[in-house]
């Protein structure tokens, strides 16, 4: 993590993330080190798989700590009072309708860090935030996806 890319959130991705930094810190740290002495205590360590199980564990969280902090060093929450009310950027709400068959979708754009499509939250960096990303409501985008090309018009932005 050389770059210093900066990762832009909602306020309320911020506080999502320092909160699971908490909880990786205070309570999941804590555990995966008792679970290491307790390995730790069942002798040889060269065949003991408790032991490398738990080493592992502690390998995933502690890069998973080096992560979010990075993130949140980096962390530039979106004002959404300095964008057009009308303008489809990082924290709004974006509905839009498929052409021709006028299928409405909706989608809250958010950054990398807090993206959860099954909750409707698409990350800035998806083909289909990156192409809505500074339009207008009313206006009609060409959308580039796996399968093809999609033709969507900004129906309202909130």
């Amino acid at each position: 993590m050389s770059e210093d890319k900066v990762y832009p959130m909602t306020q309320e991705g911020k506080v999502k993330l320092e909160k699971e930094l908490e909880d990786l810190k205070t309570i999941q740290r804590p555990q995966i080190i008792e679970e290491i002495k307790v390995a730790r205590s069942y002798g040889d360590l060269s065949e003991n798989s408790e032991y490398k199980s738990a080493k592992n564990q502690q390998a995933l969280l502690e890069s998973r700590i080096n992560t979010v902090e990075h993130m949140l060093q980096f962390a530039e929450v979106v004002d959404e009072e300095k964008t057009d009310s009308n303008e489809v950027s990082v924290g709004k709400t974006v509905q839009f309708k498929e052409l021709p068959d006028e299928e409405v979708e909706e989608y809250q754009i958010v950054g990398a860090a807090e993206a959860d499509p099954l909750s409707g939250k698409v990350s800035n960096d998806s083909p289909i935030a990156a192409a809505l990303l500074g339009h207008k409501v009313g206006e009609k985008v060409d959308i580039e996806i796996p399968d093809g090309l999609m033709h969507v018009e900004i129906v309202s932005v909130k």
